[in-house]
């Protein structure tokens, strides 16, 4: 792609003629429309114009506000006051900061609920941070949907939550503006005034959020939003929903969305700690400079470039020969190692066992609200004393094992467990962070280095802030492991074009999503789609009157036990051949792009 029209494509999306119906988050980016056929090296340089995208500054007369707009900084500055106010309380008791969310946002909710409360515990005081996710903690380590089309559910989470407090600054995530899980949780914050204050977190315009109605009631996604939209003018609401482009796999949100959730909720919360606990005043500089050190992240990790397509290249030969990816990790990366792992299945109907992450400590160290998990199954046994016994045994070369952690982990331990790993397979790899001049743990490294197929290290500069680095660590890691999952999964034929291909239907949302994604690529009527889909969903070549005058609950319950759902019903409408046909088609070929031109030619 030359440098201009890369620059076409960087603001191709923007244009109002672009894919007018989607809103920005469910758009597909021009940047990547040939993703799925790239190599690995492609892939990288795609993901990184993507990521860049997200700190575009806003044009004159531009149709959406971005993140360095100058009404978002102004916005965040603002939350963060509400927060330090919640902060400096002579009894905190009384109060409390509530992130949610469902899926990624919930998981980043959790992750960063946790580490500042931790921050404010090494302090001597009091936590102030809680978390909540659709469909309560074993959604931190495994996708549940359904939840999240439950408004009441949500309210009653944060009421149970919030029980007895007199102050609430709750903060809702929903990427695409779309969660009916968090609708209602916002819905009842508007209802009680007295003791909410509501912020909604999202990356689309309000005019763009979802206007479905939602079963059992009387609001929508939007009207909740533009509701908020006119109380944030007399601050008693606050809105922060810049656009950052769409995600380079269309409607991807655990990437461009993830980042960008996590880039403002930790300069919020970081501007409201400086003040509250460092007497450091909340300033439009200061908040500018923290979004800019993010920005900076980004060159530090894709100037690893190479580095980062060996690792996707290894991954995709590891899927695509019957192999496992696996995350080793310390720290908050090992979280960011298990949040990753979590979303490969919904995102591209992989396997459980595909990609998995486990974390020194366990359950110990990860500390959520609902304590070990393990009673759930096997895929909830994510200590590395669990990888031992369940995984080490049977790994090979055709495995992929990634050890991921930071110098200011006990080195020693990560080149124990390397050691242990290399006698099993070849297939190892280290990832990790340290501060330039830093040479506590060379010998260790070195070892580790010896023991490994390659290691990418990544060297930062001394900071003025530990926990800044920190963060900085976090976010690198996230693009990374975003990156090499993505990238793998293409490599494996997981996508079609730029599209989720292989999304399982298994909420509203994706059931929607999966019917626009069959008119666009079928060229085919929303009736006709949706009938291929619900074709494919009960397997059956003829539509009875009992499905078609089902609800969409419904057929998203019978779609939780059926793989293939899009690429069968894509198939069937491209060639108009019968469910049992495209199946097979499907056997011989299990790329989907590959098996749609075999049927077409």
């Amino acid at each position: 792609m030359t440098g201009k029209s890369t620059e076409v494509s960087l603001h191709e999306w923007e244009s109002p003629d672009y894919e007018p119906s989607l809103p920005v988050s469910e758009k597909s980016n021009p940047l990547t429309r040939d993703i799925d056929r790239a190599a690995a090296n492609g892939i990288v340089g795609m993901l990184q114009a993507c990521d860049t995208q997200m700190f575009q500054e806003e044009a004159a007369g531009a149709t959406y506000q971005r993140l360095l707009s100058g009404q978002v900084v102004e916005t965040l500055m603002e939350v963060a006051k509400r927060v330090e106010l919640i902060l400096i309380l002579k009894d905190p008791q009384d109060s409390l900061v509530v992130l949610s969310g469902c899926g990624t946002s919930g998981r980043l909710a959790f992750l960063i609920s946790s580490c500042f409360n931790r921050a404010l515990r090494e302090l001597n005081q009091s936590p102030v941070y809680s978390y909540i996710i659709a469909g309560g903690d074993r959604a931190l380590l495994s996708s549940q949907e359904a939840p999240e089309d439950d408004p009441k559910l949500g309210m009653l989470s944060l009421k149970k939550v919030c029980e007895g407090k007199k102050q609430v600054l709750f903060i809702g995530i929903s990427c695409g503006l779309s969660a009916p899980f968090v609708a209602g949780q916002l819905d009842f914050c508007l209802q009680h005034p007295e003791v909410y204050t509501p912020v909604l977190v999202g990356f689309n315009p309000t005019h763009q959020a979802r206007d479905e109605p939602i079963p059992g009631c009387t609001f929508t996604f939007r009207s909740v939003a533009q509701m908020m939209q006119e109380l944030g003018k007399s601050h008693k609401a606050f809105l922060l929903n810049p656009a950052v482009g769409p995600e380079a796999i269309s409607g991807s949100s655990r990437m461009k969305g993830g980042s960008a959730t996590k880039i403002l909720l930790e300069v919020v919360l970081s501007a409201a700690h400086a003040a509250a606990l460092q007497n450091t005043p909340i300033t439009e500089k200061g908040v500018l400079q923290h979004m800019r050190a993010y920005e900076k992240t980004l060159d530090i990790t894709y100037a690893q470039n190479e580095g980062i397509t060996a690792l996707m290249e290894a991954a995709g030969q590891s899927l695509r020969s019957g192999g496992r990816v696996c995350y080793l990790g310390w720290g908050s990366l090992a979280i960011l190692g298990l949040i990753d792992a979590s979303e490969c299945k919904p995102t591209f109907g992989a396997d459980y066992g595909d990609v998995r992450g486990f974390i020194s400590g366990g359950y110990r160290e990860l500390n959520n609200n609902e304590g070990p998990l393990i009673s759930l199954g096997p895929n909830f046994c994510i200590a590395h004393e669990d990888f031992l016994h369940l995984v080490l045994p049977s790994l090979n070369d055709q495995d992929i094992v990634l050890l991921l952690y930071t110098h200011s982990d006990d080195v020693s331990e990560v080149a124990t467990l390397a050691h242990r790993v290399r006698k099993k397979t070849s297939n190892l790899h280290a990832v990790y962070h340290h501060v330039d001049g830093d040479t506590a743990a060379a010998v260790q490294q070195d070892d580790i280095n010896k023991l490994c197929l390659s290691s990418l290290k990544f060297t930062w500069l001394s900071p003025a802030s530990g926990s800044l680095l920190h963060m900085q660590w976090e976010l690198s890691t996230k693009l990374l492991l975003n990156g090499v999952s993505t990238g793998a999964h293409i490599l494996k034929g997981k996508i079609y074009q730029n599209h989720m291909i292989d999304v399982q239907v298994t909420n509203r949302k994706l059931y929607r999503r999966a019917i626009c994604l069959l008119q666009k690529l079928s060229g085919c009527p929303e009736s006709q789609c949706e009938e291929a889909l619900l074709k494919a969903v009960y397997r059956v070549d003829k539509l009875t009157v009992d499905i078609t005058s089902s609800d969409i609950n419904t057929h998203t319950h019978t779609a939780r036990n059926r793989t293939k759902v899009v690429p069968l019903a894509l198939v069937c409408l491209l060639t108009g051949c019968s469910l049992m046909e495209a199946e097979s088609h499907l056997e011989q070929q299990p790329i989907v792009r590959e098996a749609v031109e075999a049927c077409l030619s």
